[in-house]
């Protein structure tokens, strides 16, 4: 039996007989799995039975460490201390991106930002869309991104650029009708280092296993929550399932729930989405959007290690 093939043997074993892998055998059969000889049917295998059985978070980091390697420049090209990740894969269809608008406002009040994310994301407006729109530059490696991200106080890393193993991974999607691991590995990669990072997720028990692979990983400060359409744009009414990790300590946050409105439901076209963007841009919007932009600059604020949001409180976990 292969190496790759006692892997799947254990966490393909059903409810009962899998196990979670441990930190070193996850990096270890994931760099496996990403390299361009890997065998197709072991992965499909791999990724499927991972779905049915749930990542461990310490398998995610494990994950996280393999595409890491793959990555050219890794732990060379470092963001400053006081930069925030911003991963964006799930992109928008029901409302523009409220998120994309406080990054650029946070690089304005001299928080650098590392938006990372797939260039396109089929039915959905992804960040690169916005950002491209408001003249953010697009870096095809990290030497480059260090680059604007000094200059300009805010880039673009596309997946397919700096990794492309992992992105490939993303794209089996389609094939195996559902998304796998290599969409939260993604989410975790912090291809630049950041000190901070915002992190939204879809799933609500994602939650609490990103932020302990975070912690495993050695991530200073996150603030990992259920985010809006899955992007790391909090909500304005009111917000569900945020954890805080600083210096390898955990927290789950609430704020106070306000009447801003709520999440618009029905999907809209990708041009009137851009519309939206350029029109918030410009400083029209509604109480919703103000309420969401008010909370992203406190949680931007808090991830750079700047201030601790007043109006927001600890709950133990």
């Amino acid at each position: 039996m292969d190496e790759v093939a006692r892997w799947i043997r254990v966490v393909a074993r059903g409810r009962h007989g899998a196990r979670d892998l441990e930190m070193s055998e996850a990096k270890q059969v994931f760099a496996h799995l990403l390299g361009r000889d890997a065998d197709p049917l072991q992965l499909g295998a791999f990724l499927i039975a991972q779905r049915l059985k749930g990542e461990s978070s310490a398998e995610l980091a494990g994950f996280v460490q393999a595409a890491r390697a793959c990555i050219t420049g890794h732990g060379v090209f470092q963001a400053s201390e006081d930069c925030v990740d911003l991963p964006c894969y799930a992109g928008k269809r029901r409302a523009s991106a409220v998120h994309l608008l406080a990054a650029l406002r946070a690089r304005d009040r001299g928080i650098g930002v590392v938006v990372h994310g797939l260039a396109t994301i089929e039915g959905r407006a992804s960040a690169w869309v916005f950002l491209r729109q408001a003249g953010v530059r697009r870096a095809r490696q990290l030497k480059e991104g260090l680059r604007i991200l000094q200059g300009e106080g805010i880039v673009f890393l596309a997946l397919e650029d700096i990794c492309p193993e992992l992105a490939r991974l993303i794209a089996l999607r389609s094939r195996l009708g559902v998304r796998t691991c290599a969409h939260t590995v993604a989410r975790l990669l912090n291809p630049m280092h950041c000190t901070g990072q915002l992190n939204g997720v879809f799933h609500a028990p994602y939650v609490a296993r990103m932020t302990e692979a975070n912690r495993l990983l050695g991530q200073p400060r996150s603030l990992v929550f259920m985010g809006a359409e899955g992007e790391p744009e909090l909500y304005a009414e009111r917000q569900k399932g945020m954890r805080y990790l600083a210096d390898g300590r955990c927290w789950g946050l609430v704020y106070p729930s306000s009447d801003g409105g709520g999440y618009p439901r029905g999907a809209r076209d990708m041009e009137a989405l851009q519309r939206d963007f350029a029109e918030m841009s410009s400083g029209h919007y509604d109480e919703r959007v103000r309420m969401v932009l008010e909370r992203m600059r406190e949680a931007f604020d808090l991830v750079a290690g700047r201030c601790w949001p007043a109006s927001w409180k600890k709950e133990e976990v």
